[in-house]
């Protein structure tokens, strides 16, 4: 004798309590919530507007006019701005890019393989260095600018691009992120099972922990990208020769010179915008690093 079986389907008192689960777990928006984050947006989206409707006006109209309606002059502008000085700024915004750049990379590698220590080692006087880091991140960077200074010319270093480099390439703060992030990304037991194998520990750390550390240095790069790029103390007191200066130094050249010379206060404006695509198109291009790391999370959970 043979039996059949027949698929059985839940009840109705299943599918709805189904159906109820589902709905705890779908978020609902909140109008509070999405009103604080329109707020906030505008007010930090306000002065980029305002930079892009005033670096579209010309010197007469920049004080003569309503602050938010455009004008025609924004190529004029440009023009203009990059023949100042046979394209000096240009050369700033070069110089910026090899600091932020340069300095941003260096940084990240070496917060990485410090985090990854500190998360993944025990060694004596451990709890003291990451205490120690901890007050390095409370401290501002402004107030090391000056000892650095004299420390740099002590060696004949100032004036120079290794002046600007050096002194940003330690990151405490990306230290710290990376510390966190090594320890709940990288698994133990990884790293154990190379070490059986015979692997040593600088292969461990480029070829297998820093690929698991990815997203979260992505983070790294990008929090110390933007503060090289935006540092103004350090290169101010540093450098002395203008074709060394980054965007933030060279502008703010300029804008001493718009009381005797109002025109270069448009050139300002103007080489403001232009210094901010390179931080937008940077955002944007490593926005899907985060969504990447969200998918594996989601994927795991």
């Amino acid at each position: 004798m043979t039996t059949t079986l027949t698929p059985t389907r839940p009840d109705r008192a299943q599918r709805k309590a189904e159906r109820a689960s589902a709905r705890t777990f779908r978020q609902k928006a909140s109008p509070v919530s999405t009103g604080i984050l329109i707020i906030g947006a505008i007010y930090c989206l306000f002065p980029v507007f305002w930079v892009l409707m005033a670096s579209s006006k010309d010197s007469s109209e920049l004080f003569s006019t309503f602050t938010l309606l455009p004008s025609t002059h924004l190529w004029d502008n440009i023009v203009q701005l990059s023949q100042y000085r046979d394209g000096l700024f240009w050369r700033w915004v070069l110089n910026t890019a090899i600091y932020a750049g340069v300095g941003a990379l260096a940084s990240t590698w070496i917060s990485a393989i410090s985090g990854y220590v500190l998360a993944k080692f025990e060694f004596p006087g451990k709890k003291v260095v990451f205490s120690i880091l901890l007050m390095g991140v409370l401290v501002p960077g402004v107030i090391l600018a000056i000892p650095q200074y004299f420390l740099l010319a002590e060696v004949g270093l100032t004036n120079t691009m290794w002046s600007v480099l050096l002194p940003q390439i330690i990151s405490p703060y990306g230290i710290y992120l990376a510390r966190i992030y090594a320890a709940a990304s990288v698994p133990t037991e990884v790293i154990e099972a190379s070490r059986t194998e015979g692997a040593g520990e600088l292969y461990i750390f480029n070829r297998i922990a820093l690929p698991m550390m990815g997203p979260g240095l992505v983070t790294i790069f990008l929090f110390q990208f933007v503060a090289v790029w935006n540092n103004f103390m350090l290169p101010y007191i540093m450098l002395g020769d203008d074709k060394l200066f980054p965007v933030t130094v060279g502008l703010s050249g300029l804008l001493n010179q718009g009381a005797s010379a109002p025109s270069m206060y448009t050139l300002v404006i103007t080489g403001a915008l232009l210094s901010i695509i390179p931080l937008i198109i940077l955002f944007l291009v490593l926005q899907r690093y985060w969504k990447v790391d969200l998918a594996a999370g989601a994927v795991k959970a």
